[in-house]
């Protein structure tokens, strides 16, 4: 059975009653699942005053209470980890196996936040006059609104109210419309795990109308969004206009160096398997693909033969590795990828189409021979497609892999410690990957710089976006 899907506001769970509502459907099949209620204005103002008396109380609890709340959702996250995978693979697509992983990694961003909410220091000042002490405090921002994508709805949302709630702060969540059932799981764990009521409320809507009203409010002091690029500039423009504070996670277009010395029969299986994770639907997937001349054609092989491999079906088969798309707007979005790389004179040499099955299916793809100012070179195509181009000139390839607005991450393959050292500090990117994939740890920081983001959630940096600098002197 699929989740029942409410609002959750001052620690009441709230359906339909009379609100308008939207249909949640199964991409893999095209059937409806239920029905979401969308916030009514009145709805988004009961949760903003429910955000901001809690915040009274909340700023003021021992950072115990934080850590003993947050423990308990990592512990309820893995004991229902069966049931929320299931229901995020229904209305997200993706493979039980990735859903129930997400859910599981996520139990450990919960622990993590736990643990560093009790190390939240600030510091005393050596004063230049014997009378005089000097401190500086470290206090909660405030009520704070986020905003979380579709592509992992649980591990998205739960960075964000972790981090909020460990420090202190309220949170009004809205989570993505297509997938909520992994939002609501968060909001029902905290529930259970006695978090007070308006510490967290979880509001959904048309994005556009939910996020004028709380970024406009008085009573939010900061926003924290995940998504995509545009959208992110304006809701920032917007922070800005009042003069809120920002978390942005924003979209990227990994590159990828493959170099002559590296390992590349493993390069490039690792590379096919993380390109179709979640059917390519991953802001840090690898999407541009830079191969030295001396290891194009055995990295070609190999990535098409692995690719080759790949069982596309229905995220609840047993057997599947890549699932659908989570939207059939993304089915046309692709198709405009692969007809813009064929009039540049790229070659398709696997897959390019959609599968001719229920649901919202389309084949790993795999697109040589392109230009560098080709669709898929320029623009994130946040799908199963990959753009292969060959470089000779590392220090040619370095310039390709900056040479777009984007900064996220990237991926390098070498066995040369001096080629490893060299692309790291050379590639503008907030995350580098080096023989391996190694971001999004909960102890590790986690951003962009460029227009991929502002900010850093995770690792010791996880709460500075939650958290104003006081500095007390007293005589």
């Amino acid at each position: 059975m699929y989740t029942p899907l409410a609002l959750y506001i001052d620690g009441e769970f709230l359906g339909g009653e009379g609100r308008p509502e939207q249909d949640v459907i199964n991409p893999a099949t095209g059937e409806v699942l239920g029905q979401l209620p969308h916030a009514r204005p009145e709805d988004l103002q009961r949760a903003l005053a429910a955000a901001q008396r809690a915040f009274g109380q909340w700023r003021h609890s021992s950072p115990m209470e934080r850590s003993a709340i947050l423990r308990q959702v990592a512990q309820l996250s893995r004991e229902r980890a069966e049931d929320i995978a299931r229901a995020l693979t229904l209305d997200q697509g993706k493979p039980l196996a990735e859903s129930r992983g997400e859910i599981i990694a996520c139990a450990d961003h919960a622990d993590w936040h736990a643990e560093e909410c009790r190390r939240i220091y600030g510091r005393i000042i050596p004063a230049r006059k014997p009378e005089v002490r000097q401190m500086v405090l470290r206090e909660p921002v405030g009520v704070c609104a986020a905003f979380t994508p579709w592509n992992f709805p649980y591990n998205q949302a739960i960075r964000k109210v972790c981090a909020a709630i460990g420090a202190g702060c309220t949170i009004i969540l809205k989570g993505p419309e297509d997938a909520p059932s992994a939002v609501m799981a968060i909001a029902r764990m905290f529930h259970d795990a006695g978090l007070p009521p308006g510490v967290l409320n979880v509001v959904w809507g048309v994005p556009a109308e939910v996020s004028d009203t709380l970024i406009r409010s008085p009573i939010v002091r900061k926003v924290s969004f995940t998504g995509s690029v545009p959208v992110g500039k304006q809701l920032a423009a917007l922070a800005g206009a009042h003069m809120k504070r920002v978390t942005m996670e924003l979209g990227g277009h990994s590159p990828v160096l493959v170099f002559d010395d590296a390992d590349v029969p493993r390069a490039a299986r690792l590379l096919a398997r993380f390109k179709v994770r979640n059917a390519g639907q991953v802001c840090i997937s690898p999407t541009r693909f830079y191969i030295q001349d001396g290891a194009y054609d055995a990295f070609l092989e190999t990535f098409l033969d692995e690719l080759r491999s790949v069982r596309v079906g229905d995220g609840l088969a047993p057997d599947t590795e890549m699932g659908p798309l989570a939207h059939e707007r993304r089915l046309p979005a692709m198709e405009r990828f692969v007809e813009d790389a064929r009039a540049r004179g790229g070659e398709v040499l696997l897959g390019g189409g959609r599968l001719d099955r229920p649901g919202f299916f389309f084949e790993p793809t795999v697109v040589g021979g392109l230009p560098d100012d080709a669709l898929l070179m320029t623009e994130e195509p946040f799908g199963p497609i990959a753009p292969i181009s060959r470089f000779s000139d590392p220090e040619d390839a370095l310039r390709r892999a900056n040479s777009l607005p984007f900064g996220l991450s990237a991926y390098v393959f070498t066995r040369s410690l001096q080629t490893a050292h060299h692309a790291s500090q050379a590639l503008e990117s907030g995350l580098v990957n080096i023989n391996h994939f190694g971001s999004a740890l909960p102890e590790t920081p986690f951003g962009g710089v460029k227009d991929s983001g502002i900010g850093s959630e995770g690792g010791t940096e996880t709460f500075d976006g939650y958290l104003v600098t006081k500095f007390v002197t007293q005589t």
